[in-house]
């Protein structure tokens, strides 16, 4: 009884999610007659988890043009956006310090056009691209998981 009540508190007494905007990139695979996509995941840089690229909303940019920016500064990929979010993601963000933001990153998918060699974190991140449900067993959120198998093909 009492453990029920104190999640029940901590629920309450836990701050209302940051907005962030993330984007579900996918190329055509040439090499499959399926004409499955693949889905590009890159590597966090804290934890060196397999995410999509993502990040906090560009001032006086849409949530689908952010997403946009982030692919290409996160991942060196540029393309057509979609401009509504497909869903969204909720995880909790590690700030320094070890403390933890709870952010619901809005997600929409980026048909690749371009993917450049040289882009802003190319010397930190690693990027790959992967079949959308080898995509959908390497991340760690189940709710990106799930959009990865329903858009990803």
């Amino acid at each position: 009884m009492i453990g029920r009540w104190l999640r029940s508190l901590r629920a309450f007494l836990r701050p209302p999610p940051k907005v962030q905007a993330a984007a579900l990139c996918l190329r055509a695979n040439a090499a499959r007659k399926s004409g499955e996509n693949e889905v590009l995941l890159i590597r966090s840089l804290d934890s060196g988890r397999w995410i999509i690229p993502k990040g906090w909303p560009v001032k006086g940019e849409s949530l689908a043009r952010s997403a946009a920016i982030e692919a290409w500064e996160e991942a060196g990929v540029t393309g057509r956006i979609g401009d509504e979010a497909i869903g969204w993601i909720r995880y909790d963000k590690r700030l320094k310090g070890g403390l933890e933001e709870p952010c619901e990153a809005h997600v929409f998918v980026l048909t690749v056009e371009d993917e450049a060699r040289d882009y802003p974190e190319a010397g930190f991140r690693t990027r790959r691209w992967f079949s959308p449900e080898r995509a959908a067993e390497k991340v760690d959120e189940a709710d990106l998981a799930d959009l990865i198998r329903r858009f990803g093909v």
